[in-house]
């Protein structure tokens, strides 16, 4: 067996800080900074782009052909879209996700005077007052609103506290941790990938295990709003692998327990080479896995192939119950992917010719099977050749 021993008490202790650092798309720079202070703690260097994607190299006996594990930092949230008429606000989200998950959440205001905090609130808000209509009004963003917590009964209160249209609002987590491992909390997409990726490098410096080629771990800052790994990789990455949620739920195949190994998002299948070498190596490790394909869904890896990068893509993601609402996962999920990014990066690289971005033959490019499956015959009731029923 190649996978490492995870340390989970690190890994939940770096997710409940990471939970508790707000992050929404766009206001990232203080998660970034965490981030970039415990890749120093685990005894590695780092580079930071101008808008905060980061990039920590683990040095392999071979610069190429690299591999990069990626991970976001960034979570979902909303914006002040319109200061109201009876000093509240009126929100637009960062990232996708539905305004039933809003009602009654708990935010912060970052305005230019300092943060706010306040409440996002249904329009008809009190069954005291609106009696049935509380539970009939329409659902959505325009009919929720946030509840400064300050003296603010007009637009013009809100200006004199420095709140303005375009503000970032952050939703708490709200993060449980469960003696039986399940993990409760908003914004564990994808910050249970962030300390996944953060636990799996721990493994590999304590085990000083050198990988077979450089391997990158990145961190990226807008994966929420579609952007994610576009510009985020160097150049001689040839394969990356995405860590993010799974989605569980009538009609997925996910789990929150093990791997789950996604086949196919909204912009298509996998790479089939990278992807069937995850599944081996989960196998060869005895690590639990089931594979599942996403049909409204799309994540770093994704976005990276759709900018041009020229890599194999694979996504390996934690099986999440309300993904984009109130999520709950599991440690046995977190542990078996770090366990599995451990061995997939003290693997040997079976495709060399991926060190070469071009190539002038076809000599060593892939091959996938085209061969007729072997059957035993009679093993199963067939129609008879001659078309006799």
């Amino acid at each position: 067996m190649q996978r490492l021993t995870i340390d989970t008490a690190y890994l939940a202790a770096v997710l409940a800080r990471l939970l508790n650092i707000p992050s929404p798309t766009g206001y990232t720079d203080t998660i970034v900074r965490e981030v970039c202070l415990e890749i120093e703690r685990l005894g590695l260097s780092y580079e930071l782009t101008r808008r905060g994607a980061i990039r920590a190299v683990l040095p392999g006996r071979e610069s190429k052909p690299a591999r990069a594990l990626i991970a976001h930092v960034d979570t979902l949230g909303a914006q002040v879209k319109r200061l109201k008429e009876n000093g509240r606000l009126e929100l637009v989200p960062i990232g996708t996700w539905s305004a039933r998950f809003a009602e009654g959440a708990r935010a912060t205001i970052f305005a230019e005077k300092g943060a706010y905090r306040g409440t996002i609130l249904p329009l008809k808000a009190s069954g005291h007052i609106f009696n049935d209509e509380v539970d009939s009004q329409p659902t959505g963003w325009p009919y929720v609103e946030l509840r400064v917590d300050a003296l603010a009964r007009s637009p013009r209160d809100l200006v004199h506290l420095g709140i303005d249209v375009g503000d970032t609002v952050a939703i708490d987590p709200q993060p449980e941790f469960l003696h039986n491992g399940f993990i409760v909390s908003r914004h564990l997409d994808d910050k249970g990938g962030v300390a996944i990726l953060l636990a799996a490098l721990k493994a590999l410096k304590a085990e000083g295990a050198q990988p077979e080629v450089d391997t990158h771990f990145v961190f990226t800052i807008a994966e929420e709003t579609g952007v994610g790994a576009s510009a985020a990789l160097a150049n001689d990455v040839a394969s990356i692998v995405a860590i993010d949620n799974g989605t569980t739920g009538p009609g997925q195949n996910s789990d929150e327990f093990g791997v789950t190994i996604a086949m196919a998002d909204q912009t298509g299948p996998f790479d089939f080479h990278l992807t069937q070498k995850l599944v081996r190596l989960c196998r060869d490790n005895d690590i639990r896995y089931q594979k599942d394909i996403f049909r409204f869904y799309r994540s770093d890896s994704a976005s990276a192939v759709v900018a041009g990068h020229d890599v194999r893509a694979a996504l390996v993601t934690f099986g999440i119950d309300a993904s984009h609402g109130y999520e709950r996962i599991h440690m046995h999920a977190l542990r078996s992917i770090a366990e599995l990014l451990t061995a997939y990066v003290l693997s040997p690289v079976e495709i060399r010719r991926d060190a070469e971005e071009t190539s002038p033959t076809v000599r060593g490019f892939t091959r996938q099977p085209m061969d007729e499956a072997e059957q035993q015959p009679g093993l199963v009731d067939a129609p008879d050749p001659a078309g006799d029923p």
